[in-house]
């Protein structure tokens, strides 16, 4: 634990000065969120798997370790992280590390079938600005009392403190996985994904885009062999390659495919969340966009000045737009004062600043990086 230590030492000493740290895995996401601000904090050396118990579906490890590393680990049991973290493209993201992964709250195709990042967060220990080691929850689901603040910490962009260690869930891995594809406009693909969420089917993740001026709607099944089959039956279209689509859907999760390589330097990406049941979205000078978990995650690519609009498509839709990647030209600036995510209403707004406050009184962690204020 003397890497822990150190990092402790660290905080006390910043916190003593009001010097700003930025808390930093692999960098796999620092172009999420506000402006990058502070002395570096590296996470990595306090890494490994503290315990791991495949029985009980429960594994805990250290902040710093490499999610890649902890997926290796699980796929020997059988098992993974459901949710399907993204690690993203290049030499960054095989650096993605556990703590940024429950920081960033981020998940891939399957997020809206098993659950977010925070379903799956069972107990974590917390380095507050004062330097002290809390922990929170632990490893079974019915062991919180109180305030959960271990999955409050999923999504914080880690202004809060500095995630030492985590319990996390893990389940199985299916036993049955087939790809469906559909040729179909986006309007169909909404309503085809809507009446297929209401029968017993093994939905697990879908996908619809645009390919060469057509769409299309993929479609993944997972769960028992039988079940998957029988499925495969009822739905009809044309089913893809195994090893094939295994390897789309990691790009999927990774924004490995052509709809974000054919993002411009002037263009942002927009990730838009609404119901499931939200028809298409009219939104002033986007394309076609890139439709995930079931119709309630959309992403557009968009140039500057779009963000009044997306967001008042999104609110009218019953959901909330987040300025998911800027242009590169302006990545880790906000050079037109545009936040990432949504405003806050006053009453959540004064809930986020006293939490801030209760955790990190001289706000040295990661400012501005959720919120400018914050």
């Amino acid at each position: 634990m003397a890497a822990l230590d150190d990092i402790i030492e660290r905080i006390r000493a910043a916190g003593a000065s009001s010097t700003p740290l930025r808390i930093r895995g692999g960098g796999s996401k620092d172009f999420y969120g506000g402006a990058l601000a502070g002395e570096p904090l590296d996470m990595r050396g306090h890494s490994g798997i503290s315990s791991y118990e495949p029985s009980e579906l429960v594994v805990t490890v250290r902040a710093g370790t490499p999610l890649a590393e902890l997926e290796a680990v699980l796929a020997q049991q059988g098992q993974c992280l459901a949710f399907e973290p993204p690690r993203f493209g290049g030499e960054q993201g095989s650096g993605a590390t556990v703590g940024g992964m429950v920081a960033a709250g981020l998940a891939g195709p399957s997020r809206a079938s098993v659950g977010s990042v925070r379903d799956f967060v069972l107990g974590a220990s917390l380095v507050n600005g004062r330097g002290e080691l809390l922990t929170f929850g632990g490893q079974v689901m019915k062991n919180v009392a109180g305030y959960d603040v271990s999955r409050v910490l999923a999504g914080s962009l880690g202004v809060l403190g500095v995630i030492a260690e985590l319990s996390l869930k893990v389940l199985p891995v299916a036993p049955a996985e087939a790809t469906l594809a559909f040729e179909c406009s986006q309007a169909d693909a909404l309503r085809l994904l809507n009446e297929w969420g209401g029968q017993p089917l093994p939905l697990n993740a879908s996908c619809w885009m645009e390919l060469g001026g057509q769409g299309w709607l993929y479609v993944r099944l997972r769960g028992a062999q039988a079940a998957v089959e029988a499925a495969c039956g009822h739905l009809g279209g044309e089913r893809a390659d195994a090893a094939g689509s295994a390897a789309s859907w990691t790009a999927v999760r990774d924004q490995a495919i052509p709809f974000f390589a054919e993002q411009t330097r002037e263009q942002e990406l927009w990730r838009v969340s609404v119901p499931q049941t939200a028809p298409a979205l009219a939104i002033d000078g986007a394309q076609a966009p890139l439709v995930e978990w079931h119709g309630g995650q959309r992403w557009y690519l968009l140039a500057r000045g779009h963000a009044g609009s997306v967001r008042k498509a999104a609110r009218a839709a019953g959901g909330h737009a987040t300025l998911f990647r800027r242009a590169a030209a302006h990545e880790g600036a906000q050079p037109d004062g545009v936040e990432a995510f949504d405003a806050l209403s006053p009453a959540l707004h004064k809930i986020h600043a006293a939490l801030k406050r209760e955790f990190d009184p001289r706000g040295i962690f990661n400012r501005g990086r959720l919120y400018a204020d914050l």
